[in-house]
C-alpha cells in the first residue's frame, strides 16, 4: 500500500472513531441534559460537531472508493456501521 493510500486508510479510521464518539456524546450526554436539564444547546453544539464528522467520514468513505481501498459492499457497511451507536469502532475489519 502506497503512503497516500495508508493515508486515506489511516484517516477513515480516525474519523471514524471521531464520529462515534461523537455520536455518543451526543446521545449519551447532549440529549439527557436537552430532555432532563433543560439544556438543548448542549444538543446544538454536539449535533454540529457530529454533523461535521459524519460529512467529513462520508468524504473518506468516497475518497476510499474512488481509490478502490473499499468495496462498494465494505463502503456501505461503513455507512451502516455510522449510523449504529458504537458501530464506528468496528470499521477496522472492512479495510
Amino acid at each position: 500500500m502506497s503512503d497516500t493510500n495508508a493515508s486515506i486508510t489511516q484517516r477513515f479510521l480516525q474519523i471514524g472513531k471521531l464520529e462515534g464518539y461523537s455520536y455518543l456524546a451526543l446521545l449519551f450526554i447532549a440529549m439527557p441534559l436537552k430532555y432532563m436539564a433543560d439544556m438543548p444547546m448542549a444538543v446544538r453544539i454536539a449535533g454540529s460537531i457530529h454533523g461535521a464528522l459524519f460529512v467529513a467520514f462520508m468524504i473518506t468513505i468516497f475518497l476510499m472508493l474512488r481509490k478502490k481501498l473499499l468495496t462498494t459492499e465494505n463502503a456501505s457497511y461503513a455507512f451502516l456501521l455510522s449510523l449504529i451507536p458504537f458501530g464506528t469502532f468496528f470499521l477496522k475489519k472492512l479495510v
